[in-house]
């Protein structure tokens, strides 16, 4: 049966992994995540829930005008950064000039984005960008944009169709040259097409992307049915070996990360969070409890219920890196790996937990994530409280790790009693060996 599904899924996952489009669309991501992460901490450092105690409501009020510029230049601009690491690495991938396949995608993005701005009392302001726009609504308009213009803009370079100049010219100005003209036919599509929709229909791509594709895949993807699906997924995929959030995540990035964004503008608002499931829940819930398949409570269990020399053993040299969510040496050497014994409470715990998750959330027992970006490697305990900007995300975390912990022991239980009748035997055989060894001599 096992070989019969792996022949099936392998070759699935193994060209969604290899995909070029997937695989710069994670990179692109990637380039954004420092920038994030570090806008992420600012708005938690100025959202504490105990800092009203210490300080008066003026001061709080001076600080986030003066540092909260910290999240407006990044999570709130983060379509920007995705848009340029497209561009870039597409024209990468393709061996063309990076740099300008970045800039050239990001300008084709902003031809299509209105300058438009109503203010509260429905006054319009033209020449002014609203950060939205360069944000979560942005999002998908901005990937689209950045994978097409890409695309023109290599096949353009590909076909030499460029200005070449002498020999004795620096190479950055060669290189701004030819990049002049497959630059110009580029971004003449795209003031072109940004011309038609304007004029002809009297809209812009924004709104029309943002409803008809963005709104309806984020619905989707919030919901827990669809999120379910994903988890099973990613663990089967890993069961077979293979790395299912890289291959996986590649397509459910966009639209978990949408999700935070419009969650973290809600809750700087001090509105009420729009959505339970987002990049962070999945991060901080199901990652960040010991890396894919919370693990970390897998090698608690095996650390005091266990007998057998070799799971102790590797659970050992798996605790430090599970503090800090790095599984690689529970999966690969309990192993989990295609081992049937595991096969079932490696994919049903963190199924369970996403459900009870979703839940404690749901009736207001836990707040939903603020969208803030807590780095997958930020140990249980302090992720749960940085996503939920609440002491009860901590809690919540450890009594998913409770949860994650029932469900494993017995099967560990029933993989314990096997290897310690292997390794009696071994220790029998070794015996004997040694006997037969000493009787020769």
């Amino acid at each position: 049966m096992f070989d019969k599904i792996s022949s099936f899924l392998v070759p699935i996952a193994g060209k969604l992994n290899n995909n070029r489009y997937l695989g710069v669309l994670r990179d692109a991501f990637m380039l954004a995540f420092p920038l994030t992460v570090f806008g992420s901490m600012v708005v938690v450092l100025l959202n504490l829930p105990f800092l009203d105690k210490f300080l008066s409501a003026d001061t709080i009020s001076t600080l986030s005008n003066t540092f909260g510029v910290a999240q407006s230049a990044t999570m709130s601009i983060l379509t920007v950064f995705v848009v340029f690491g497209i561009g870039y690495y597409l024209s990468k991938s393709y061996d063309v000039e990076a740099v300008f396949g970045g800039v050239v995608a990001l300008a084709s993005f902003l031809f299509l984005t209105p300058f438009v701005v109503e203010t509260a009392n429905g006054e319009v302001v033209t020449g002014v960008l609203s950060l939205d726009r360069l944000g979560a609504k942005g999002m998908f308009l901005g990937m689209i944009t950045a994978f097409a213009a890409g695309e023109i803009y290599r096949k353009i370079v590909q076909k030499d169709i460029t200005i070449k100049m002498p020999a004795g010219v620096p190479p950055a100005v060669a290189k701004s040259f030819a990049a002049l003209i497959p630059a110009f036919i580029t971004l003449t599509v795209f003031l072109f097409i940004n011309a038609i929709v304007v004029l002809a229909f009297e809209t812009n791509l924004h709104d029309v992307i943002y409803s008809l594709l963005q709104k309806p895949l984020t619905g989707l993807g919030s919901g827990l049915i669809p999120t379910l699906v994903v988890v099973f997924l990613i663990q089967l995929l890993w069961f077979f070996g293979l790395h299912g959030q890289i291959i996986l995540n590649s397509v459910m990035d966009p639209i978990w990360l949408s999700l935070s964004l419009e969650n973290l503008e809600a809750f700087k608002a001090g509105e009420e969070l729009p959505h339970i499931i987002s990049k962070t829940f999945m991060d901080t819930f199901t990652v960040g409890m010991g890396g894919t398949g919370m693990t970390l409570a897998v090698v608690a269990a095996i650390l005091v219920f266990v007998k057998s020399k070799q799971m102790k053993q590797v659970a050992k040299l798996g605790a430090a890196p599970g503090i800090f969510n790095v599984n690689e040496p529970i999966i690969f050497g309990l192993p989990i790996v295609m081992n049937p014994l595991i096969l079932i409470p490696w994919i049903v715990s963190p199924m369970v937990v996403v459900i009870f998750t979703y839940f404690m959330m749901k009736i207001g027992l836990v707040p939903a994530p603020t969208g803030v970006v807590v780095p997958w490697t930020v140990p249980i305990g302090f992720s749960g409280y940085l996503a939920t900007n609440s002491i009860m995300g901590s809690v919540l975390q450890i009594a998913n790790f409770c949860i994650v912990f029932a469900i494993w022991l017995p099967f560990l239980k029933v993989i314990d009693r096997v290897n310690l009748k292997k390794e009696e035997e071994e220790a029998k055989e070794a015996m004997a060996n040694q006997q037969t060894d000493t009787l020769n001599m």
